[in-house]
């Protein structure tokens, strides 16, 4: 289960210490990206073979190989080739192909001769008798209040390559470990592999943000403004707080006007809709994954009344907060 990013009602820090405290906000939302495996499959596959992998919405899907290649084919997007200490990661909830070669014949995921070794991870050995690929293929969800704004900016598809001139060490080597540990699974294998590929898929991320240019733009230009980015972070961490955009301007340390045009030109959107906007994906967050009464979540929201914070909520998600909250769990069942 993940843990909120936010506490229901109790003593928060006062507005002036988090206009002093030093922060990076999207320092501080990667570091609170962590992933929640739904599903890990170590595939052993013997050429030829296919994989068809259907559409997991809310998920991400990703292959780690360890050894050999593969072809990954996804929507409409033309096939790329997979290799040996590459991750690919795809961010979106489309269906997908895994072969050994672009004609081997495809088989349902459903229908694969998995071995089930715990509740989240399986084993696969399959295909016919020509070269071996070895890759963990896996879904996960990162359940953040800030990832539906970074998912929504990322490619469809990221790819990390251990063996570049530029790599660090620690990820040649992880790769190197988990296919170790693939080859024969110890106890607490299965354990050691998920954790270790969950890290890649974060470094995945993570590299796309220091140097796809396409990252600095929207939110995550604004999230690294020094300006901007001191009211984001400030939101962030009080989103129960009374904010006005006089008291954003004034911890941003801009006028009143000059900070309402810079705010909406860098995120498409004014100040305090952005506020509503983060309360609303921690309420959702806190619907999905937390026991907490939903006046409760609304009172940790800055809500004066349960009524005033479920007509928010339904205003911007269409369904009331209780309906939302069944939904959400149904659907991980």
């Amino acid at each position: 289960m993940v843990t909120m990013s936010q506490p229901l009602p109790s003593s928060r820090a006062p507005i002036t210490a988090i206009a002093q405290a030093a922060g990076d906000p999207l320092g501080e939302i990667l570091h609170l990206l962590k992933p929640t495996g739904v599903f890990y499959c170590q595939s052993r596959l013997r050429a030829p073979w296919g994989v068809a992998v259907p559409a997991f919405p809310g998920m991400l899907s990703f292959i780690a190989i360890t050894h050999g290649a593969c072809w990954v084919t996804m929507a409409e997007r033309a096939p790329i080739q997979a290799r040996e200490g590459q991750l690919v990661l795809m961010t979106t909830a489309a269906p997908a192909h895994y072969q050994s070669e672009l004609d081997a014949p495809l088989t349902d995921l459903a229908a694969l001769p998995v071995r089930k070794v715990t509740a989240l991870y399986e084993t696969l050995e399959f295909g016919g008798d020509g070269p071996e690929t070895t890759f963990t293929y896996g879904l996960v969800r990162i359940d953040h209040a800030a990832s539906e704004m970074l998912l929504a900016l990322l490619p469809d598809l990221l790819q990390i390559d251990s063996k570049d001139d530029g790599a660090d060490d620690w990820l040649r080597s992880t790769f190197a470990f988990i296919g170790r540990e693939a080859q024969e699974l110890r106890p607490g294998g299965e354990t050691v592999i998920t954790r270790l590929v969950d890290i890649i898929v974060i470094e995945a991320i993570r590299r796309w943000l220091s140097r796809a240019p396409e990252a600095e733009q929207g939110w995550l230009r604004a999230a690294r403004d020094p300006q901007i980015g001191r009211a984001i972070l400030a939101i962030h961490r009080d989103p129960a707080a009374s904010w006005t955009v006089a008291s954003l301007a004034k911890l941003a340390g801009m006028s009143r006007s000059s900070f309402s045009a810079r705010f909406s030109n860098l995120l498409g959107a004014p100040a305090m809709q952005y506020v509503t906007t983060w309360r609303m994906n921690l309420a959702r967050e806190q619907l999905r994954n937390s026991p907490h009464p939903v006046a409760a979540i609304a009172e940790g929201l800055g809500y004066q009344s349960e009524p005033a914070f479920s007509r928010a909520f339904k205003r911007i998600n269409g369904v009331s907060p209780g309906q939302y909250r069944v939904t959400a769990r149904q659907g991980r069942r």
